[in-house]
């Protein structure tokens, strides 16, 4: 092995930029200090605060400026943006008058500090008072992306029809040669023959019904020309036309209105031609009658909402389509250009992904992201075809193909976190069909193997077929050989690790979510939690059941904190609500230790006043109290250490302060009982069906008692449903103190293995050949060193300078993270302090 001092021409990772030599340095202010400085949310659920500020740093170059609705004082706003105060300078730009509240420049940002303002503008163009100037910094590394101005969008719009696939038009003929041989005929097929026997003489009691035949058929006629499907198109056209939606049965449901719609959009491109002018002028008009319903409601407000579910999962896409069908229609164009343009816009500043994400994973829930594919699919291929210029080269879209692997491997349960992730025994069809897409427009290799491997999945979905079926490309199906064991998504705010990503059968791996995105919505009240699968199955991983939003069985045993692996204040979790966050402020790793730490110490920070949410607990009886687990606690710090010793051990050292004395619960969920050896601060599980155990020793500052029960809070059901199995759940719970740390070390094996003892010299624990120092003792400092008898690979965290590799390294920063380890071969030296989360709305 090479010596350490050759070694240090090595890579040393720092939050905040490093000495280039290895010789003591003045201290900084330890990081772990009270934290105080941290603002009490890094998201507003809608914006307060104009977007962006000197505070803010950007995602993106150019970013996006976007007003809070209430600071547009007309009917309109202009954006004045220079690299001058006195909005002089040759670089400045003022914008045109808009009735959104944002503005996309268009154009890359030099490097170096900005400035901004903008002004109401009333519709007769009589412009208002500058507002403010607001500043930020554009930095070198910032990532770049461009999109088209929406005139280049404009004008090479399509004027012919049908034009809702434009983007393959040009491999539309090819396919149509070769559709009977592809290897999804017979579905394609099938699920047109079921739409064509269909009965729509009731059409708007079965609007998803409505949607999802018009567009098998659709999908048919356009490969094949069949006029039995356009012939059908035709008659469900006709049936709407007669007996047109009532207001209420229009505007019934949220998804109500854009199912009809899209009814409506489908027949209408796919007819165009063959509709007479008095069938095209009404299809027009109840398709401008949503339009001009939402677009009204949108404007303003979509650009300052984090993340509208149901608007960016398909009503969005749907009014989008609505404006494209109809910009160049006489009567309806100067709207629906005005509509076309706010939807462009709106895409380029708050997509993917709430704009506020560039990691490829989905920022609100595994689960939930399944219902986003169509439009995270559908839009940047129409956009990049019109616009010309690749919208897939946004940095979510280039990370998303390796995010859909580490978050869900194929032949696996999810690992990720948030409504309904707990569902499926292995990725669904919706998830293949993007991988799919990923791989055939971007080359991405993890991508491609995930389709690969996901085959049959892929080949049962219907929304993307037309897409396959015409898009003929190959792609490379091999995974990565560079694939790492650990993956950082600083922005959602969660990491992943994996033993052995390739091989199902031997892999352990962990998701662990603190983010800044913090509670509600699809997520949940899980800051500083963790899931742990082994063969694709569940070891350890937030308990309940996805049945209902916010029913009370969701609201106490499914997005409470208490259904998930973190803790628990006095009994009390964390609110459903922005403020309710944490971070992952460290996180690096090698061949054989992954580490990362997450910081909830500001997630236990009283109650919500979301409207959203104060209705479904009054709804469902529920007081936001201490006696149903919700209300202020004391807590002043939360850090958690998440280590994963490959391949089969993980290793939690949590850090926890309060202002008062407070009951400490340490919480773990399992799908089968614990076998609980209190004298030895022990408990295992044991999965018999995929042959596993998992031992769990866990040690504490102060006793605590172990205590378990398989009965929610709040059952799933009223009565006991065989579909919905007890689950079992651990507390261990101190008595009040104001300060505890908690050691876990668990370890997973095949029921053909035998667990390491776990042997205790004070506060030093030896695994095999692994050993752990972590100190209890909550009157020291907290530290955490991990050594391997066999090997050179060493964590340390605290003050003291570690001795990797047999030399003195001088820790650079007090109290920071020290990781020597192997990558691609060689021993690094890797040290890091914490990284400050980004916030898109105010000052710390």
């Amino acid at each position: 092995m090479k010596s350490l001092s050759t070694l240090l021409i090595l890579t040393v990772t720092l939050a905040i930029t490093a000495c280039s030599d290895n010789a003591p340095i003045t201290p900084v202010p330890d990081e772990q200090s009270p934290e105080s400085t941290l603002p009490d949310a890094y998201h507003d659920k809608v914006r307060t605060q104009p977007y962006p500020k000197t505070d803010n740093e950007i995602y993106l170059n150019p970013a996006p400026f976007i007003v809070p609705k209430e600071m547009k004082q007309a009917e309109r706003l202009q954006f004045n943006v220079s690299r001058d105060t006195q909005f002089s300078g040759p670089e400045t730009i003022l914008s045109e008058a808009r009735p959104w509240c944002m503005f996309n420049p268009h154009r890359t940002l030099e490097t170096g500090l900005w400035y901004w303002r903008f002004r109401s503008v009333t519709s007769s163009g009589q412009p208002g008072a500058w507002s403010d100037t607001y500043s930020f910094e554009v930095k070198d590394e910032t990532p770049r992306f461009v999109t088209p101005p929406f005139a280049d969008f404009l004008g090479n719009a399509p004027r012919i029809h049908p034009r809702l696939y434009a983007f393959l038009d040009d491999k539309i003929e090819a396919a149509r040669k070769r559709v009977t041989s592809h290897p999804e005929y017979g579905q394609l097929t099938t699920l047109a023959a079921t739409a064509l026997k269909a009965d729509f003489s009731a059409p708007y009691n079965q609007t998803a019904d409505l949607r999802l035949y018009t567009d098998y058929l659709y999908q048919a006629w356009h490969l094949t020309l069949r006029t039995a499907y356009r012939n059908k198109l035709h008659d469900i056209l006709s049936t709407l036309l007669q007996t047109p939606p009532t207001e209420a049965q229009l505007f019934a449901t949220n998804f109500g209105a854009t199912d009809i719609a899209s009814a409506y959009l489908t027949c209408y491109d796919a007819l165009y031609n063959k509709l007479s002018a008095t069938e095209r002028a009404a299809t027009e008009k109840q398709l401008m009658r949503v339009a001009e319903k939402y677009y009204p409601q949108h404007c303003g407000i979509q650009e300052n909402h984090i993340f509208d579910n149901h608007f960016w999962q398909q009503n969005m896409r749907v009014l989008f389509q609505i404006a494209y069908l109809l910009y160049d229609k006489v009567n309806y164009s100067g709207k629906a250009i005005e509509m076309l343009e706010y939807y462009y816009e709106l895409w380029t500043a708050r997509a993917p992904a709430s704009g506020f994400n560039r990691d490829g994973v989905w920022h609100n829930g595994t689960g939930y992201f399944i219902n986003n594919v169509r439009t995270l699919q559908y839009l940047p291929l129409l956009y990049s075809y019109i616009a010309r210029k690749d919208f897939l080269q946004h940095p979510w879209y280039r990370n998303a193909g390796r995010s859909l692997v580490y978050t869900w491997p194929p032949e696996s349960r999810s690992l990720g976190f948030g409504d309904g992730s707990e569902k499926y025994d292995s990725p669904q069809r919706q998830r293949a069909a993007f991988a799919d897409f990923l791989a055939r427009e971007t080359g991405d290799s993890y991508a491609g193997w995930y389709a690969a491997q996901c085959t049959k999945s892929l080949q049962r979905d219907p929304e993307m077929r037309l897409y396959r079926m015409a898009a003929n490309r190959t792609y490379e199906t091999q995974l990565p050989a560079s694939t790492e064991k650990m993956i950082w998504y600083k922005d959602a705010g969660e990491v992943v690790m994996h033993s052995n990503l390739a091989d199902t059968d031997h892999n352990l791996s962990l998701a662990f979510r603190s983010s800044t995105f913090a509670s509600g919505s699809h997520t949940t009240a899980c800051q500083n939690s963790f899931n742990l699968l082994f063969k694709g199955t569940d070891v350890y991983r937030s308990s309940g059941y996805y049945l209902n939003f916010s029913d009370a069985h969701n609201l106490m045993s499914y997005r409470h904190t208490r259904a998930h692996n973190t803790i628990l204040v006095n009994g009390i979790g964390q609110p459903y609500s922005m403020k309710g966050y944490g971070n992952i402020v460290r996180a690096m790793g090698g061949n054989h230790i992954s580490y990362c730490l997450g910081d909830a110490s500001n997630a236990y920070s009283g109650i919500t006043d979301d409207p959203m949410w104060t209705s479904a607990f009054a709804a469902a009886g529920i007081s936001q109290t201490p006696e149903y687990g919700f209300g202020v606690t004391p807590l002043t710090r939360y850090r958690r250490h998440v280590l994963m010793l490959h391949p089969d051990i993980l290793v939690i050292y949590d850090e926890l302060e309060a202002a008062s004395p407070v009951r400490w619960s340490w919480l773990l969920h399992s799908p089968t009982r614990f076998e609980l050896n209190e004298a030895e601060q022990l408990m295992g599980t044991r999965n018999d069906e995929k042959g596993f155990i998992a031992v769990t020793g866990l040690f504490s500052s102060h006793p605590y008692t172990a205590t378990q029960t398989d009965a929610f809070t709040v059952p799933p059901t009223p009565t006991p449903n065989p579909a919905y199995p007890n689950q079992w759940h651990f507390t261990a719970e101190t008595a009040p103190c104001a300060a505890n740390r908690y050691l876990a070390i668990i370890q997973v094996k095949g029921t053909d293995q035998t667990a390491h003892a776990i042997r205790r010299n004070g506060d030093t624990f030896t695994i095999g050949r692994w050993s752990v120092e972590a100190t209890l003792d909550t009157s020291r400092p907290a530290s955490l060193v991990v050594r391997n008898s066999d090997l050179p690979a060493t964590f340390s965290y605290g003050a003291e300078h570690p001795t990797p590799g047999g030399e003195i390294y001088i820790r650079r920063y007090p109290q920071s993270s020290v990781l020597y380890d192997e990558k691609d071969g060689i021993y690094h030296i890797m040290e890091e302090t914490d990284r400050p989360a980004i916030s898109s709305r105010t000052a710390l």
